[in-house]
């Protein structure tokens, strides 16, 4: 198998673990260029996970902090990653680190396309050393969705261009996702899942690469060294 896998406790012990283990990657990479790019996925889940890394001892100066994908909506939106990270993440320690934007604030009001977004969000971007998923209950992982009309284009391993725009079927907001590319240029890769679900469909994404839950492109990817952190 192209993953390792990590079972907790409880939902507070994978969190701090994965905290533990991200700082690590982190203290890696800060050592051997002089600085270090974190990708993070949203949702509510990763808000313990925010938390405990923010409190991390890191010279997070030199650390850039991105999001996996993201959600083309305002940047004030609810359902703005943008938002969820600034406000668990970007405090305590890593207040000091530098944020690279996906949507910059203020510029989806102004009713962009979301080519142009991404055009956008392109011009910021900076390749991922450490990078977090998740996993959603459909299998999708970033913002590669099953059904997705743009989902072969994202899974492309030649696609040299490292963010894409894509449609969910079974979700709302048009999105920008990193492609199975980026993610596999990433040197560390951790996968965040919790409870007996999610569990059953991760052992289904595992079993192969399937396009019906697409994080089976990441699991089953010999390029991709990922780390997967579980607990019920």
């Amino acid at each position: 198998m192209a993953y390792q896998w990590h079972q907790h406790e409880n939902a507070a012990a994978a969190s701090a673990a994965l905290a533990d283990a991200v700082a690590a990657s982190l203290q890696q990479a800060l050592v051997k260029q002089g600085g270090a790019v974190l990708a993070v996925s949203g949702g509510r889940s990763p808000i313990a996970f925010f938390e405990a890394l923010s409190q991390k001892d890191l010279d997070w100066a030199k650390v850039g902090i991105t999001l996996v994908d993201e959600r083309i909506v305002p940047t004030t939106h609810a359902d703005s990653n943008t938002g969820l990270v600034h406000e668990y993440l970007l405090k305590n320690k890593a207040a000091a680190a530098t944020w690279i934007p996906v949507v910059e604030a203020g510029k989806t009001e102004a009713g962009l396309s979301p080519e142009a977004v991404v055009q956008t969000a392109l011009k910021h971007y900076r390749q991922p050393d450490v990078l977090v998923l998740g996993m959603g209950g459909d299998g999708h992982t970033a913002s590669l969705f099953p059904q997705a009309p743009q989902l072969d284009k994202g899974l492309d391993m030649q696609n040299s261009v490292p963010l894409l725009h894509t449609t969910p079927v079974t979700a709302p907001h048009e999105r920008i996702s990193m492609t199975l590319a980026a993610i596999a240029a990433t040197p560390a890769v951790f996968l965040a899942i919790q409870g007996e679900e999610k569990k059953a469909v991760f052992d289904q994404a595992a079993a192969a690469a399937s396009k019906d839950f697409p994080t089976g492109y990441v699991l089953n990817n010999e390029k991709v060294n990922c780390h997967v952190h579980y607990s019920n």
